[in-house]
């Protein structure tokens, strides 16, 4: 009956195992994203400090396609700060979505040790009797 058991508990164990593994492919998965959407953060925070410097009066050029096209100044510096709001928020949706795959993460890995010690302690059982 311990061997069934065993089977049983290495079976959920390599469930769990797969698991874990996946979650830790979503976790740098959502780094990877996280990482793309903080250098574009900072690129359009550049962009905003250098409207920030130019006169009302200033010519601006938005590129579309292959084209540039002249934009209002004013127009041009909404956009941006939309962009920055934008991105701003999917970093925090980003982080919380990390936050959660970490601690579920955590428990996986909580509940591995647990089977683990389990099926240790069944087989130094058997190997006793």
């Amino acid at each position: 009956m311990s061997s069934i058991n065993i089977r049983d508990l290495q079976r959920e164990l390599e469930n769990k195992a797969n698991d874990l593994s996946k979650l830790q492919k979503d976790i740098a998965k959502n780094h990877q994203v996280r990482k793309k959407y903080t250098i574009q953060l900072g690129e359009n925070e550049l962009v905003l400090k250098e409207l920030d410097l130019l006169k009302e009066d200033a010519n601006v050029y938005k590129l579309i396609g292959p084209v540039l096209v002249k934009q209002d100044l004013a127009e041009a510096n909404a956009n941006v700060r939309k962009r920055i709001e934008y991105i701003s928020a999917e970093l925090k949706r980003l982080d919380a979505t990390v936050q959660d795959l970490e601690e579920k993460q955590k428990s996986k890995q909580e509940t591995i040790m647990k089977l683990q010690q389990k099926a240790q302690s069944l087989q130094a059982g058997k190997g006793k009797a």
